[in-house]
């Protein structure tokens, strides 16, 4: 690992790391304070620099080549460095904050130098803002592992570059309701159909306004995807609701006449519809998907998300 001890001896200074590349330097900043590293170890066991490997996809090509292991989520082996990092894949693609992946590789996948540097508690503040009413509409809460008050503030940390605000401006409701957004990508289908615990093929009956949600009746025919803990039983009585969707648009539930895949989660006592996606086999996409489906090995989410 590169010697630091110029950083380190910097004190009341904002500087732009060296290492970083063009294309995403100006996205890492270290601010630095006066700090004593020598009390006691941070790891449990000493920390290996090794590659970014190309199936870690939160983090690959972020704009450094290694990291260091165990990660500063104390995760040891990559394999539950990946196992555990694909789940925040999805909230990437979202774009709720741009400086998401930052904040998230900075602990799934710190920059290798000679001592570990945790993000700034504004920079988690920022994404945790921007990215929560995102997470909610899927049912998932900001989780415990990642609560910003354990992140520096006066401290060696990772902040966000100047260019970036602190959270995102908001200025009514969102373009596109976050489960109706979804791209008609292989890996982006696969990525939401594993943070959803059930789906089903089917059409659309009705679609209501309840409160702050929108309510969505299926038609009585409906096929299993993607059965997780769905029972049968449940299935014939199935309805589903958009969390927070009263006004935000949804192209898919505006023309309930075509079939859908439709994918949800149990939250409470609620199902929520967590994606949405036209059934069409004659796009070779979703054809790759269904088929990819049956074979693929989802990332489990409960670890992650408590």
């Amino acid at each position: 690992m590169r010697s630091v001890s110029a950083l380190w001896r910097t004190i009341g200074m904002v500087v732009t790391v060296a290492f970083m590349s063009a294309c995403r330097a100006s996205e890492y900043e270290y601010v630095t304070w006066k700090v004593d590293f020598s009390s006691r170890p941070i790891y449990g066991k000493s920390p290996q620099c090794v590659g970014i490997p190309e199936d870690l996809r939160l983090c690959h090509g972020v704009g450094y080549a290694e990291m260091l292991l165990p990660n500063l989520l104390e995760h040891e082996t990559m394999g539950e460095v990946k196992q555990q990092a694909s789940s925040w894949v999805p909230l990437v693609h979202k774009r709720c904050h741009p400086s998401t992946q930052v904040f998230l590789c900075s602990l799934f996948a710190p920059v290798c130098l000679d001592r570990p540097i945790y993000p700034c508690r504004k920079l988690c503040e920022a994404v945790r803002d921007g990215c929560t009413p995102i997470m909610e509409a899927f049912g998932y809460p900001w989780p415990e592992m990642l609560i910003c008050d354990k992140f520096p503030d006066h401290d060696v940390c990772i902040t966000m570059a100047p260019n970036v605000t602190e959270a995102p401006e908001t200025t009514g409701p969102p373009s596109v309701c976050p489960p109706c957004g979804n791209e008609m990508k292989t890996d982006t289908m696969l990525e939401h159909m594993c943070a959803s615990e059930f789906a089903i093929k089917a059409k659309i009956k009705e679609v209501k306004r309840e409160n702050a949600d929108r309510k969505v009746i299926l038609q009585k025919r409906k096929k299993l995807i993607k059965q997780g803990n769905l029972k049968k039983k449940d299935l014939k009585k199935l309805v589903l609701y958009l969390k927070n969707g009263a006004d935000c648009p949804c192209q898919q539930l505006d023309n309930i006449a075509n079939q859908y895949l439709i994918m949800g989660r149990k939250v409470d006592k609620q199902y929520l519809l967590t994606g949405i996606h036209k059934w069409d086999k004659s796009n070779t996409e979703f054809k790759k998907a269904m088929k990819t489906l049956k074979t693929h090995q989802c990332p489990e989410f409960t670890h992650t998300f408590k």
